[in-house]
């Protein structure tokens, strides 16, 4: 083995290596990455769904993706990975559209437009985030951002005057299906979240949240935290009996124990072969001793069948 070390060209090289191997999320559409990736495309030479199945085209094929894709979640993901596994060779596009027409044509989000973006940018499906997405595709949209295929669910999406917004691109071919995962949205989470909203409501207080931040009133804050506190009482009964329960389990197995040993200590001293019945019969002995020892000793041999044991 070579023992020479490593020069600087050497450990740069290994560097440049590891930078180039590092995972990044996707740019922006505005970001310098996406500009010269696009800038790249030759979009005069179209490709049709046949030879962009083949994968055997002389690009990545463009394929777009949109959505508000709020509180992003494993629906949004498994959507986008059917959208970049489409075909054998993908550069996936994912446009979101912004806060003002968000509101304007579905109402609220619970996340804003810049942390939807950095959402979805950490997806590792995605090439590329599309800021300020628009409701409807156009052909100028098309054409800009160099868009070969349009990727969504095959449910018509009305807007005002068209009863499928995406109708126009399934006729030209331009349009690929993906399936929605059941039993996830948006709206599931946020139903569940409205479901359990005083015990989500009472946690955060408990974590330092003001009422002001939860837009909880001041009646509703009192009533809240006097349940917290009888939650925690209930708690507190709860483990009290248990550990009293086990204590008392405890206490009668030691009890049990003792019991034992104290019937056996009992027999041992009391019992026909005790040390009781024993000591009775050295006693006895002893006085019949003193009493008359001439007689004793002719009765020895009667008197030992007496014997405890014998």
């Amino acid at each position: 083995m070579s023992n020479r070390k490593r020069t600087r060209t050497e450990e740069d090289s290994d560097l440049q290596t590891k930078k180039s191997n590092m995972v990044e999320p996707a740019p922006l559409c505005t970001d310098e990455k996406a500009i010269k990736e696009r800038s790249r495309v030759d979009y005069t030479i179209k490709i049709t769904k046949e030879m962009a199945e083949s994968g055997k085209t002389q690009r990545p094929v463009r394929v777009y993706a949109d959505g508000i894709y709020d509180m992003f979640h494993s629906g949004h993901a498994r959507q986008l990975m059917q959208a970049k596994n489409c075909f054998p060779n993908v550069y996936l596009i994912v446009g979101i559209c912004n806060d003002e027409l968000t509101h304007e044509m579905k109402g609220r989000t619970a996340m804003n437009e810049n942390e939807r973006y950095e959402a979805v940018k950490h997806c590792r499906y995605v090439d590329e985030i599309l800021i300020d997405a628009p409701w409807a595709i156009t052909d100028e949209f098309l054409e800009e951002n160099k868009i070969d295929f349009v990727a969504h669910d095959d449910i018509p999406y009305a807007a005002e005057g068209d009863e499928d917004i995406y109708k126009a691109l399934k006729d030209r071919g331009m349009f690929v299906s993906t399936n929605r995962t059941e039993g996830i949205s948006t709206t599931d989470v946020i139903a569940r979240i409205l479901k359990d909203y005083d015990l989500y409501v009472r946690r955060n207080l408990a974590r330092g949240y003001t009422a002001k931040e939860l837009n909880v009133g001041y009646m509703k804050e009192k009533s809240l935290k006097f349940k917290e506190k009888v939650d925690a009482m209930k708690d507190m009964s709860r483990d009290l009996i248990g550990k009293i329960d086990d204590k008392r389990h405890e206490l009668i197995g030691k009890w049990e124990e003792m019991s034992q040993s104290f019937i056996g200590n009992f027999i041992e001293l009391f019992g026909r072969d005790g040390r009781i019945s024993h000591w009775i019969y050295d006693q006895r002995l002893r006085v019949a001793r003193a009493i008359s020892p001439d007689d004793l000793n002719s009765s020895n041999s009667s008197n030992s069948s007496s014997l405890p044991g014998n």
